[in-house]
């Protein structure tokens, strides 16, 4: 059953004593080594799998080993059961996320999003707001995976930038910006059943080809 995994996964795999956490590792971990192998060029049998190994970097961030090109940026999302990861070259800042469309309540907003996102989310109608309360999180996420800080930053750090253009292989684009230094970070979201997926890179990237 394991055979894809690396022995350094194992080892991982084995220190994860609650059983959601562990299936919610090895998604992650599969969707990611199958997005690697794609990358290289590398088939996504098990013995390949397991010789391209995904492990936390001293910030928690995944960061991918294997024995040769190991020249890939990185990220990975699990939700509900799903799991999404995204590869692009080394020299990109890279986040993905993925989230349930659900509602949030105002304290919620009042404590994570931007006083310019609780406009956009007060301005939709009210069926629409779960939507995009759970949207803008979403790519807030991937903006603070993409600077390798998740939420150890403040939430309000990065804010959301709708972005104007044509939608590509059904993903639309999307934007973030860091409210310190305005580094911007652009990509794509699109609906995966009740979930929201998200990529975002800086610079910016293409429309994501497969969904994991």
């Amino acid at each position: 059953m394991d055979s894809w995994l690396g022995k350094r996964e194992r080892a991982v795999v084995a220190s994860l004593q609650f059983p959601k956490r562990r299936a919610d590792w090895l998604r992650g971990r599969y969707a990611a080594k199958r997005a690697a192998a794609g990358w290289l060029g590398r088939p996504s049998d098990p013995p390949t799998l397991a010789r391209i190994e995904v492990l936390a970097d001293d910030t928690g961030a995944p960061q991918l080993h294997c024995d040769h090109d190991t020249a890939v940026a990185l990220s990975l999302s699990h939700r509900a059961g799903w799991a999404l990861a995204a590869v692009a070259p080394p020299d990109v800042a890279l986040g993905c996320d993925l989230e349930l469309v659900e509602a949030r309540s105002e304290a919620f907003l009042a404590d994570y999003l931007t006083a310019h996102e609780q406009a956009l989310v007060a301005a939709v109608e009210p069926w629409e707001r779960a939507h995009w309360a759970s949207l803008i999180w979403c790519v807030k996420e991937c903006a603070l995976k993409a600077v390798h800080e998740g939420l150890r930053l403040d939430t309000r750090s990065m804010e959301l930038r709708v972005q104007r253009g044509e939608v590509e292989r059904g993903w639309f684009p999307i934007g973030a910006c860091a409210m310190s230094d305005r580094r911007t970070f652009e990509g794509w979201w699109r609906p995966h059943g009740e979930l929201l997926a998200c990529v975002l890179g800086a610079p910016g990237l293409e429309a994501p080809r497969m969904l994991v």
